[in-house]
């Protein structure tokens, strides 16, 4: 349609970011063997420390990796980091922490040291390559 000018769509509600906590076919099933997902307790503490409006909390169905169990997304503005295996209540507890922190600076801080262990990479290494050649092109 020539002529007409593109409408960009916008929100009222602004997030700093998003958690995306996987609750699919595996994670947190203890009757396979998995860890624990505190699922009602993480969405009543994200609740209560006021963190929906600036932090995103989505309990999601499969996010992919089933091979790492509790798997969660975190992103922001300028990507997204990967965690798996979240095993344990004090690895809940430290999200939340980061998560609080984070809503008090105003920006998505960068996940504490104990998350190191648990980065992960879903992408083929050849596939992140093609985008990072096509951002590369648009750029120059």
């Amino acid at each position: 349609m020539q002529g007409t000018v593109e409408q960009v769509l916008t929100t009222k509600r602004l997030v700093i970011g998003h958690v995306i906590m996987c609750r699919g076919c595996c994670c947190g099933d203890v009757n396979k063997g998995k860890p624990e997902f505190p699922v009602d307790w993480l969405k009543m503490e994200w609740k209560r420390r006021g963190l929906l409006k600036n932090i995103q909390l989505t309990i999601s169905g499969c996010l992919g990796p089933c091979d790492l169990s509790n798997v969660a997304s975190i992103s922001d503005a300028a990507g997204s980091v990967w965690l798996g295996n979240i095993r344990h209540q004090w690895q809940y507890d430290a999200l939340l922490d980061w998560a609080s922190e984070s809503k008090a600076a105003e920006v998505l801080l960068p996940l504490p040291r104990e998350f190191d262990e648990l980065r992960f990479d879903p992408f083929r290494p050849a596939a992140r390559a093609l985008v990072q050649a096509s951002i590369s092109e648009v750029t120059l």
